[in-house]
């Protein structure tokens, strides 16, 4: 079904003002919480505040909605005698899907020593929706580059995903059993095997990056998605959120403020890090990229909410892992912390601020992104 895109034409001066305006204030803590990432000018990096202060008057639960949903307005209606945009979602989420697996699949052969290829291609080529991947090639695109020259960069964000999930479900851990509907790395190959392939994961993302670009990329480019790469994956970004995460379980004091901050980390940061590698490799500004920053921002943090609502709304079949996990190990959740009405609530605001930064773009080549922020906000699983 086709995702009706409903946005005003008009790219020479929507396109100059991204350029050309100052960016939108930088995002003040949701509630409260820092971030060690800084906006374009200087400003801490976090988001909205005082979201249960407004009345959202057109408020809908995204976890009731079917995926059908995604057949929607992806800006307000068009000004009388303005053209709509009509932009197929799901065609494109297919295409770039089919094109990513295809890439890690070659990417990553089957070689000696096979057991570790074997657990490394068995998490890679599970499956899955690759957001990530599709955030990078889509935010490459939408500043005058090419999937073909994001697909590297692409395909190492996800290898480094992947490497997360395999060492999330780990029983140290989180202790899971199913992961995309099929039983977890560890416990085909083993722990032992699980951790190093996670690790072997890790470290080719990079070289994969530097070796797959080097003749298309300048270097300046490659050292800089580089670094974005290694701070939104170390201390400072998703194993930082994990640590943090992990030292909260079952802390009845953990209050919304570090659960902002873990979700920033532990989240949102891989999926802002997919979507400003993508600009960085197209050849966006400065100003451009620190937008699309914060699109990423908000977009990163509504799919954990989206994450924490569906864990206990939906069943283990439906969610194609085990569900109920947060509420079994006492960890604090957006539903547990802020009650259900209000984390969605929270959701449709994330999802405003998302779309709000992307207001300035040509509205065909933004439509790949508006449309990846409203599938976060109403997947099913």
């Amino acid at each position: 079904m086709a995702y009706s895109a409903m946005a005003t034409m008009g790219y020479n001066g929507m396109a100059a003002s991204c350029h050309t305006l100052h960016p939108t204030s930088p995002l003040k803590p949701f509630h409260g919480a820092s971030t060690s990432l800084e906006a374009f000018n200087g400003e801490h990096m976090g988001l909205l505040r005082g979201y249960s202060k407004r009345k959202l008057s057109s408020y809908k639960n995204p976890a009731s909605r079917s995926s059908n949903a995604t057949v929607a307005q992806l800006l307000n209606p068009p000004q009388k005698g303005k053209k709509a945009v009509e932009f197929d979602f799901n065609k494109y989420m297919d295409s770039k899907a089919m094109t990513v697996n295809e890439a890690l699949n070659k990417a990553i052969p089957l070689r000696y020593p096979q057991k570790i290829y074997e657990s490394m291609r068995y998490s890679l080529l599970a499956g899955g929706k690759r957001v990530r991947p599709v955030l990078c090639i889509a935010a490459c695109e939408l500043v005058g580059g090419t999937e073909e020259l994001a697909i590297p960069t692409a395909c190492a964000i996800e290898m480094i995903h992947t490497m997360s999930l395999m060492h999330d479900d780990l029983p140290c851990i989180d202790n899971d059993d199913l992961r995309r509907g099929k039983p977890t790395n560890h416990k085909i190959f083993g722990e032992d095997t699980a951790v190093t392939a996670g690790n072997a994961l890790h470290s080719y993302a990079f070289e994969h990056i530097a070796v797959s670009t080097s003749k298309t990329v300048g270097a300046d480019r490659i050292l800089r998605m580089v670094s974005e790469l290694g701070r939104a994956t170390g201390s400072e970004g998703v194993m930082g959120g994990q640590m943090v995460d992990i030292a909260s379980e079952g802390d009845p004091s953990i209050d919304l403020q570090t659960l902002e901050w873990i979700h920033i980390h532990k989240t949102a940061m891989l999926l802002e890090c997919s979507v400003v590698c993508g600009a960085i490799i197209g050849g966006a500004s400065e100003i451009v990229i620190e937008r699309a920053r914060r699109y990423a921002r908000c977009v990163g943090l509504l799919f954990q909410v989206v994450d924490d609502i569906l864990d206990v709304t939906k069943s283990s079949d439906e969610l194609g892992k085990t569900a109920g996990k947060d509420l079994i190990s006492d960890k604090a959740t957006y539903p547990k912390l802020m009650g259900l009405e209000k984390a969605k609530e929270f959701s449709d605001e994330l999802l405003n601020r998302a779309k709000g930064e992307l207001s300035c773009f040509d509205p065909v080549k933004a439509a790949p992104l508006l449309g990846l922020a409203d599938y976060v906000a109403f997947r099913q699983n």
